[in-house]
């Protein structure tokens, strides 16, 4: 797949429909993931201004530092027929785009605005009302294309094969850090640009969910919790979780384990177009409950990804938002038993026509090495 496929010309016109239709007169997206998602340009965020103006109505255009002229003009962004309008070091590019774009009311900034720049947009547009820009592109981002869906198997395929290498990379006597030092370079060997994260978390530390890598020397018979993904060359994330053991586990943890397998394997069964968002959690969740777990259950069941590993929707308790085809997102319930061990079973799932569909596909029952 090429960056025409991934970042479509036609998208520009579905954002400034939505952005009219969302009563916005523009939607500012300076670098970051709206930007990229937009317009296929993955700009620097520097203290110099690049920002993609979306009118509700008129031409769209791209403020950039003459110097990231070049950078910009070789992007997809150059496909979109944009205007760039290049400023020079002692211009103001704020008042600039306030000029263009004259009097507005109420515009969107890109989520992940730095706070200097969406400070320095209300001095210079200081009538406008400032909100997300997600309130406008979330609708878009949430339901990936087929497109979108096979740059996210690709993903999921990557991290898999690292994932069919840990086996030979844990073992009792290293340490989580030197272990999570191997796991990151198999992560870019398998076709990754970048590595977002690498948690390794043996014994004890299993039980904190978003525990990184320590000097912890790993113990035979101990359970480990291993959380990694990237991003894909295409800008596309993986995200996956398997927990192994170092020998044979303590038989509360094997017996708690088979619990978090079938609260895993209930909630990927129930992925369908129009199920809640929530119904999805509570799959996961009323099991763990049932066996006497639930307090041990902390965090949601899973998160949307893309081009971000962590973005709508979220399943989680309260979203009552249903399932549309197109949807992807983690499923991954944990328990966590303080000062013991944890574990934790995650696949990125797609939502189809007919149901859900599994981008990860190692083994989900206990690896004991």
């Amino acid at each position: 797949m090429t960056s025409s496929d991934l970042y479509p010309v036609s998208r520009l016109a579905a954002v400034q429909e939505a952005t009219a239709k969302a009563g916005l007169d523009a939607l500012l997206l300076t670098p970051g993931p709206d930007l990229r998602y937009v317009s296929g340009y993955d700009a620097k965020p520097l203290e110099r201004l690049t920002c993609l103006v979306v009118p509700a109505s008129g031409e769209s255009y791209m403020m950039v530092p003459r110097l990231e002229l070049p950078a910009a003009e070789a992007s997809p962004a150059s496909r979109l027929g944009l205007e760039f309008v290049a400023w020079d070091e002692t211009d103001d590019p704020y008042e600039i785009a306030a000029k263009r774009l004259g009097q507005v009311a109420k515009v969107g900034l890109a989520d992940r605005m730095w706070a200097m720049a969406s400070l320095r947009f209300r001095a210079a547009l200081p009538a406008a009302e400032q909100v997300l820009a997600g309130t406008v592109l979330r609708e878009l981002r949430m339901r990936k294309s087929p497109v979108e869906v096979a740059a996210l198997r690709e993903a999921g395929e990557a991290i898999d094969s690292v994932h069919r290498r840990v086996p030979e990379l844990l073992r009792a006597g290293r340490t989580e850090r030197e272990v999570g030092r191997d796991i990151a370079e198999a992560i870019l060997a398998a076709g990754h640009s970048t590595v977002d994260f690498v948690i390794v978390a043996s014994g004890p530390n299993g039980a904190s969910p978003h525990h990184d890598v320590s000097d912890r020397v790993i113990q035979p018979g101990e359970p480990v919790v291993v959380d990694i993904g990237g991003q894909l060359h295409n800008g596309y994330c993986s995200d996956s979780t398997r927990t192994y053991s170092v020998g044979e586990p303590p038989a509360e943890f094997a017996s708690y384990y088979e619990v978090l397998r079938q609260a895993q394997e209930a909630a990927c069964a129930a992925v369908r177009p129009g199920v809640p968002c929530e119904s999805i959690d509570a799959a996961a969740r009323d099991l763990i409950a049932e066996a006497g777990y639930g307090e041990y259950f902390v965090h949601r069941t899973g998160h949307g990804i893309g081009i971000e590993t962590h973005e709508e929707p979220y399943i989680i308790s309260g979203n009552a938002e249903p399932m549309e085809p197109g949807f992807a997102f983690s499923v991954e319930p944990g328990i966590y038993l303080p000062g013991r061990h944890g574990a934790r079973i995650e696949d990125i799932v797609v939502c189809t026509e007919s149901g859900g569909e599994r981008l990860n596909n190692t083994p989900r029952e206990l690896v004991i090495i």
